[in-house]
């Protein structure tokens, strides 16, 4: 996945993409390729009556969102930009860096 959970992310379709609004991933669901990401893909989820809410609620929460939908956000280059997936040290494995500038996300 070239999206992982704590990674800053943008928009780049629907209905946040104009907005330039970037966000936190919270949760990455490889199997259904989607993530969820902070402040972005609004629902609202009618609940039951409990007995915190006797009245029952409508509670707006974050939904997951498509990987497609979204791009890594570089903090130097200050956009959505692709990744490459380059080796980091002798024998360390590979990590991801942004094509443009050449900031690495795996340290």
């Amino acid at each position: 996945m070239r999206i992982k959970k704590e990674d800053t992310v943008l928009a780049i379709s629907g209905r946040n993409a104009g907005t330039g609004r970037t966000g936190k991933v919270l949760a990455v669901y490889p199997a259904r390729d989607t993530a969820l990401v902070e402040g972005m893909n609004f629902v609202k989820r009618h609940t039951r009556k409990t007995q915190e809410q006797p009245q029952g609620a409508i509670v707006t929460r974050e939904a997951p969102i498509r990987m497609c939908k979204l791009m890594l956000y570089c903090p130097q280059c200050k956009r959505g930009v692709r990744i490459a997936n380059r080796p980091l040290a002798e024998g360390a494995g590979r990590g991801r860096e942004c094509k443009r500038c050449g900031h690495g996300f795996d340290a």
